[in-house]
Order: C-alpha cells, then sequence, then structure tokens
C-alpha cells in the first residue's frame, strides 16, 4: 500500500469514530464529563489541519472530514455547529450552539442554465482572529474576517469583515460599538 492511501484510510477511520460515536458523547460542560470532550479533541486532532492545545469541540458538531479547519489553542467549536469549508480559527475563540460558517456559495450568474447546474464559486476562506466570542446561531459567509476582540451577537448575519474589537449585531450584521 502506498503512504497516500494509509493516510486516507486513518482520516476515514477517525472520521468514522467521530460521526459514529463521539460526536453524540455529553457535552464537556457538563460537570464529570470533560473526559467526553477529550476524546473529542484527540480525534479532531487527526482530522484537522490544526487543531491547538485545549480546543473544545462540543457534540454534534459537522465539519465533513476536517482538513481544511484549523482551530486554535483554548478555542472552542460549539454545540450542533456547522463548518464547510476552509476555516481559520484562532486561539481563545468562544463559540455558541448552531453556529454556521460557510466558505463556499452557489454560482448564480448565468441565466441561461439553471443555479443547480452552475456548481459553486471558488472556496474563500472564513478568518476569525484571536480572543472573539461569536454568539449562538450566528451565520458567517465566505470570505470574512473577523479581528481579535470582536464579539459577534447571537442570530448575526455576517456579511461583512469585522475589525478589531467591534460588536456586531443583527441581520445583515453591523457594528453597534467597539470594546475600545
Amino acid at each position: 500500500m502506498t503512504e497516500n492511501l494509509l493516510f486516507k484510510m486513518r482520516r476515514l477511520f477517525f472520521c468514522a469514530i467521530y460521526y459514529g460515536i463521539a460526536q453524540y458523547l455529553p457535552s464537556s460542560y457538563i460537570r464529570g464529563c470533560a473526559l467526553f470532550g477529550t476524546i473529542r479533541r484527540l480525534i479532531c486532532q487527526r482530522l484537522f489541519g490544526y487543531c491547538g492545545k485545549n480546543a473544545r469541540i462540543e457534540p454534534r458538531a459537522f465539519f465533513h472530514s476536517g482538513r481544511m479547519v484549523q482551530l486554535g489553542a483554548y478555542s472552542s467549536i460549539g454545540e450542533n455547529a456547522r463548518i464547510r469549508g476552509s476555516v481559520k480559527i484562532g486561539d481563545h475563540v468562544m463559540m455558541g450552539e448552531d453556529v454556521l460558517i460557510l466558505s463556499q456559495n452557489h454560482a448564480h450568474v448565468r441565466t441561461d442554465i439553471t443555479m443547480d447546474q452552475q456548481g459553486f464559486l471558488p472556496d474563500e476562506t472564513v478568518e476569525i482572529g484571536d480572543d472573539v466570542w461569536i454568539g449562538s446561531r450566528v451565520i458567517l459567509l465566505p470570505g470574512i474576517k473577523i479581528d481579535r476582540g470582536a464579539i459577534v451577537g447571537a442570530g448575526a448575519v455576517v456579511t461583512k469583515n469585522v475589525p478589531e474589537w467591534a460588536v456586531v449585531v443583527g441581520n445583515p450584521g453591523r457594528i453597534v460599538k467597539t470594546r475600545k
């Protein structure tokens, strides 16, 4: 067997363990259940492009194969989060439940064929800086960058870059104040 095939088989094995068992283990925030978070982290360290020290992946987080995900130290992926495509998450990032991060969108410019036949636009990495708080049910669209120290309020739909220390709320997301 070639080394590449072994690598793919190993990745497939850890995906099966994560999606078959580990994603259903209790939340690491429940008293006495920190071990389950450790199990998810150890599996994701073998799946993600990078998974930092003491990162948390909460139950039912979905990230396809994870190879395009970079998760910084002491950061978390919230319960029921959905990550699609290329995402870089810095250190000390807090993420609420049901967050949706997209790095790709459907092509739709042509009118001579249906949209479902046009495929996808190129992947645009979503970047989340250090010390960011992303509230529950936030949607981050392709190519946006959230700079360090920012807060994205629950339910916000982020369509534009978020500067350092900004507090963003609403749909579409708008800056309501800064932390500095």
